[in-house]
């Protein structure tokens, strides 16, 4: 028989028979908290002083020691398990399992929670009548503030139990929405579960729409990964890449409460800030320096320092002379630059190439030198100022502002890449002085770096997670791929969102600029999020600007979700305000989303009305539930109940009509429980009427 107990909970009475259940639950919650913080204390009474050969060691394992006491915090909102396994096999050993967020032991070592990563837990997520798994019973735990008050139960190998929708999943993916993203390990849907699951040697890309819960997917990809090779992944590292602060803000809290806490966070920005961004680029020329011609560019100009001996050397030592003749030093040279190697590795082998040349004239003379021999002549001035004539160390900022401010130089370097209209773009109409001084755009920093990673290989990391992946340019995908080169990336994206005028056309493209061109692209379809009148609105725009591309289908009903509103031009300030009104008449956060233009103008006009506001990235609060946002900033951001303002403008706001159709696209979807559109001029004509 299925139970369900409301969420908010209700009084039964001693003789009623779901007492028992319900209490032995949250005696069981009780027994498991205790449990956990008994596990908390064993760590923090650890005495290491005379396990530790060395301060070294000691501070190591105190670190250690220290991540884990934070890995074991029990987070009071947060409920320690959301679900329960019962198996058939009643002659398995411990066939009742209770998954949560981490695992969890009483003082014998017997689990009372088992992580949601760990193998016997993976039913919990893909099990279904067509394929119970063994398992007779799934029991979903409803939580208010932190306490048990609800359970509902699906029986999976009861033929005669009829199939129904989880209350209790749909009304926790429907909870209000206030502070920062939280995870989805509760409701985690079998198709997003298979790309959790998925392998770290292999990279996956997932398309996904709106509200699909593509992020939270990749996060929690992350925290599978880091479980099940976390030695590997340890030595190697993590990064989860987003597209702005705002963003990696939102997402912050989700790796912690899964207790994850080594996984780094960072913009494309973050990793390329080799020099201080100050400038901006025109949309024209943005596109050139993202380019992938871009790469070519680059490896021709630092090659292009390369030059050919041609003189003989001589290397004296006491009272012998030793001399490598013009052509041998040339064959030196070029083989160097035909094994294409990094500019800076090849620099480092010329001289001692050299040098063996001389220890080789040395053993034919009957001497019998050594490595050390070899190190010294390598070091010798005359064998110095070759490399430094044929040879000359590079700097990369340096490198690209002469591309950047020389005529000349551009073009001997772009010949048969770019044409003139395009050197003409690059080119500054008045060029810096010195590195410090030029005024850098963010597609000049990739450059650099591009350039940098020609010079001196990047590290790599052992997996990589890029979010809104679809805006980045060729450029950019090259500079994030050059950090997983000897590891895995989780790809995620939509292609509908994308807003940047390199934004990429397809998948394919994209994982072929990041060096993984085999990786697996998966789509998630179903929208768990954005109610269905709401998405069915946005998703007009789709055969305008990303033709082809199916739209998401939601799981959500929601009447009269959505709100389009006229007004007249000299009263709309008044009628936005006046929805954001009513929007925080309802529980959770309220976004208020408009072109970056109106941001000032609007901001105004709420703190008349006497409407607090948040920017992206502040958190909200009970107390304070209305934010913002510029449209630029609304990517990957959600909100309860979103005030949508002229959406002409937000069309208008960007260079293209595609790239600002899209902007609209992500505009419209942000909202979980309803939009209101408040507009005076006429509503961009692929939104048709209402």
């Amino acid at each position: 028989m299925s139970v369900y107990v409301p969420p908010g909970g209700f009084t039964v009475s001693a003789s009623d028979p779901l007492s028992d259940p319900l209490a032995r639950e949250r005696a069981h919650l009780a027994a498991s908290r205790a449990a956990l913080r008994a596990m908390r204390e064993d760590v923090e009474a650890l005495d290491i002083k005379d396990v530790t050969a060395n301060w070294v060691n000691s501070l190591v394992l105190g670190r250690q020691i220290e991540e884990r006491i934070k890995a074991l915090a029990d987070l009071a909102d947060t409920p320690l398990f959301f679900g329960r396994l019962d198996y058939l096999r009643t002659a398995q050993e411990g066939q009742r399992f209770y998954i949560g967020r981490r695992h969890v032991h009483d003082a014998d070592g017997e689990p009372m929670v088992i992580d949601w990563r760990a193998p016997v837990s993976q039913p919990f997520y893909r099990a279904s009548r067509k394929d119970p798994q063994d398992v007779g019973l799934r029991r979903r735990f409803g939580y208010t503030g932190g306490e048990l008050t609800a359970y509902e139960d699906e029986h999976l190998s009861d033929p005669g139990e009829e199939e129904r929708t989880s209350r209790l999943l749909q009304a926790e993916i429907e909870r209000p929405r206030v502070g920062p993203m939280r995870d989805i390990v509760a409701t985690i849907q079998p198709e997003q579960d298979e790309i959790v699951r998925s392998g770290l040697s292999g990279t996956v890309c997932v398309q996904g729409g709106p509200g699909t819960g593509k992020t939270a997917v990749g996060l929690h990809r992350v925290a599978y990964l880091l479980y099940a090779h976390r030695e590997r992944l340890a030595r190697t590292g993590t990064l989860v890449i987003g597209p702005n602060r705002s963003f990696l803000h939102y997402i912050e809290q989700v790796l912690p409460a899964l207790g994850e806490l080594e996984v780094q966070q960072a913009t494309v920005d973050d990793l390329v800030a080799h020099v201080e961004v100050r400038g901006t680029d025109a949309a024209a020329t943005a596109v050139v320096k993202g380019d992938a011609r871009m790469a070519e560019v680059l490896r021709r100009a630092v090659r292009s320092h390369v030059s050919m001996p041609k003189e003989p050397l001589m290397v004296v030592r006491g009272s012998r002379r030793w001399r490598v003749p013009a052509y041998e030093l040339e064959e030196m040279v070029r083989e160097l630059l035909d094994r294409d190697i990094r500019y800076g590795a090849a620099r480092e082998a010329l001289p001692q190439r050299i040098a063996h040349a001389v220890l080789v004239r040395m053993e034919e003379a009957g001497e019998a030198p050594d490595d050390r021999v070899q190190n010294a002549v390598a070091r010798n001035t005359a064998v110095k100022a070759v490399v430094n004539a044929c040879w000359p160390a590079v700097d990369p900022a340096k490198l690209v502002l002469r591309l950047l401010s020389d005529a000349d130089f551009l073009a001997e370097q772009a010949d048969g890449l770019l044409d003139e209209e395009e050197q003409k773009l690059l080119l500054w109409e008045k060029p810096a002085r010195g590195v410090r001084s030029a005024r850098w755009s963010a597609a000049d920093a990739v450059l650099i770096d591009e350039a940098k990673d020609l010079v001196e290989r990047t590290q790599s990391l052992g997996h990589v997670v890029l979010d809104e992946a679809q805006d980045l340019s060729p450029m950019q995908y090259r500079a994030v791929g050059r950090r997983c080169t000897t590891g895995s990336a989780t790809v995620l994206g939509d292609l509908a969102q994308g807003t940047t005028p390199w934004a990429t056309e397809s998948w394919a493209q994209a994982l072929a600029h990041l060096g993984k061109p085999e990786a697996v692209v998966e789509e998630l379809t179903a929208g768990f999020r954005v109610p269905r009148e709401v998405i069915a609105y946005a998703s007009r725009l789709l055969p305008h600007m990303s033709p082809g591309l199916a739209p998401v289908e939601s799981v959500r009903e929601n009447p009269g979700s959505l709100d389009v509103r006229r007004t007249e031009p000299g009263a709309l300030d008044a009628e936005v305000v006046a929805a954001c009104r009513e929007a925080l008449e309802h529980e959770g956060s309220i976004g208020l989303i408009a072109a970056d233009a109106r941001i000032a103008p609007l901001a105004e006009a709420l703190a008349a009305a006497g409407l607090a506001s948040l920017s992206p990235g502040e958190e909200t609060t009970a107390a304070s539930r209305l934010t913002l946002v510029p449209a630029s900033l609304a990517k990957g951001l959600e909100y309860d109940y979103v005030v949508l303002d002229e959406p002409a403008a937000v069309v208008d706001g960007e260079p293209d009509e595609r790239t600002g159709l899209r902007r609209l696209y992500v505009a419209l979807t942000r909202a979980v429980s309803g939009l209101t559109v408040v507009h005076a001029a006429e509503l961009p004509e692929q939104l048709g009427a209402v």
